[in-house]
């Protein structure tokens, strides 16, 4: 049955109302060519804090982001009230480009990928000489994702007033890996500071170590009191009474001598995102040596032709060691 005789016109069509009351949706997306570039310092529970210039704003995911999540260290692009005045919060239209992404996982056989830090230049990876006890599996867990993030690793050994560095010096010295001693006395006078700033220096660096090696503590004595009314400044726009590094929190050093990077505390290093193939790159005087090994060789096998490679004094013994030992990391469970 025709509802409309053979001469319509647009009076005799029915519309239907948008019972929503909106507007229709377009593909056409703003270019928000007024949005100003920020840099993520922390995020908590979707409200993402951002310095954008001398201010803090807090700001949220515009939707036409879709499923992508900006970080801490990701330089962001923000629309809306910029002012970081009370009860303001702005929008976060596009995320560029990372230079470097640090991620784990759980546990080796989980395929969720964690982010920790975007744009880092180095990894710190503090661990206690004592109370508690090293644990060299975890730091090497730490290792093999900086050199897959392109990132420089960085050693700080803490608490050098209860047990001497020189078992940890001696397990990881064939890496060439730099490192900074600091015991307890030298941190609260403030000795061991400017030792550690020197490896910071122009850098962006995250700090990453099991909770109780006092990585937090070394974080809040390399930023002076002026910076550190930041954290205090994030935790009353975020809700939270003090920062306890539940969350990364990125802080800027004196001078504009780079920024670190506060993380929690970890419990395991979960490598199922890396590629063993590319943990060789961290060894350049071994790397040339692998054009001679089988297909798919994992370089701890009996026709590895870095043993040859090794026997015919092109490199040292002890560095084939330090990689096979950290490739062992990807197949191992976490322990001490």
């Amino acid at each position: 049955m025709r509802r409309y005789g053979k001469h319509t016109d647009e009076d005799d069509i029915r519309s239907r109302p948008n019972r929503k009351g909106n507007r229709p949706r377009t593909h056409t997306r703003p270019k928000h060519e007024d949005a100003v570039e920020g840099m993520v310092l922390t995020v908590d529970r979707g409200r993402l804090t951002c310095l954008v210039d001398d201010r803090i704003v807090l700001a949220m995911k515009a939707r036409e982001l879709g499923r992508k999540a900006a970080v801490v260290g990701d330089r962001v692009d923000i629309v809306g009230d910029l002012t970081g005045d009370k009860d303001t919060l702005a929008r976060i239209v596009r995320i560029g480009e990372r230079r470097s992404v640090l991620r784990r996982t759980a546990d080796d056989d989980d395929p969720y990928e964690r982010v920790i830090v975007a744009n880092a230049d180095q990894l710190a990876i503090v661990t206690a000489l004592a109370d508690p006890e090293p644990r060299p599996r975890l730091i090497d867990r730490c290792l093999v994702a900086a050199f897959d993030a392109g990132l420089e690793p960085l050693l700080v050994m803490t608490k050098s007033d209860l047990a001497s560095p020189d078992k940890l010096l001696e397990l990881y010295g064939h890496l060439d890996i730099p490192y900074v001693v600091t015991s307890r006395e030298e941190l609260e006078s403030g000795e061991a500071v400017g030792r550690v700033l020197e490896q910071l220096d122009g850098r962006i660096t995250a700090f990453v170590g099991h909770s109780g090696v006092g990585k937090t503590t070394l974080v809040n004595s390399l930023v002076p009191e002026d910076r550190r009314r930041l954290t205090g400044h994030v935790n009353a726009v975020t809700g939270r009474g003090r920062h306890t590094t539940t969350s990364a929190l990125a802080l800027p050093l004196a001078d504009d001598a780079g920024w670190v990077v506060d993380t929690p505390g970890l419990r395991s290093f979960g490598l199922h995102h890396v590629d063993p193939s590319r943990v060789i790159q961290a060894f350049p005087d071994l790397e040339p040596g692998t054009e001679g090994c089988p297909r798919a060789c994992s370089h701890d096998e009996p026709d590895c032709a870095l043993d040859q490679w090794v026997a015919d004094g092109h490199a040292d013994p002890a560095r084939l060691y330090s990689l096979r030992r950290m490739l062992a990391t990807r197949e191992r469970t976490e322990g001490d």
